[in-house]
């Protein structure tokens, strides 16, 4: 596996989607936002980009077909805050509630391309508002 240099600025969004399918077109709409994208299938791969100084400004996860959803949370919770986490809900995983409690931005499945891509936009101009240069 290959480590992103820290010199390198850190990403604007970092996709953990399971599915190809689903992952390629949502990647390829938001870069066409704007948006600088790193796309990952498992959750070794993305915890690898979620480093200190190689944050990115927001982790999307689909949890739709993922190994241990419940894990995947935990371990974002301690790695992101929560706000900057946005979660696309799927049936027979974490329920919608619970994944709410723990402060993430929660989308119900099915959901568009476009109402991904705008929840995700709206979750990062806030934040990129409240940050502060170090």
């Amino acid at each position: 596996m290959t480590r992103v240099p820290s010199s390198q600025p850190p990403v604007d969004i970092v996709l953990l989607i399971a599915d190809w399918h689903t992952r390629a077109p949502l990647r390829a709409q938001l870069i066409e936002e704007g948006f600088e994208v790193l796309a990952t299938d498992t959750w070794p791969m993305t915890r690898e980009h979620l480093r200190p100084g190689s944050k990115p400004r927001l982790a999307i996860v689909d949890l739709q077909g993922l190994e241990h959803p419940q894990e995947v949370l935990d371990g974002l919770r301690l790695l992101m805050k929560p706000e900057r986490v946005l979660v696309l809900a799927a049936l027979g995983t974490v329920p919608p509630a619970e994944i709410a409690r723990a402060g993430f931005g929660v989308l119900n499945r099915p959901a568009s391309i476009d109402q991904v891509v705008s929840a995700a936009r709206a979750a990062i101009v806030p934040a990129a508002e409240r940050a502060s240069p170090h």
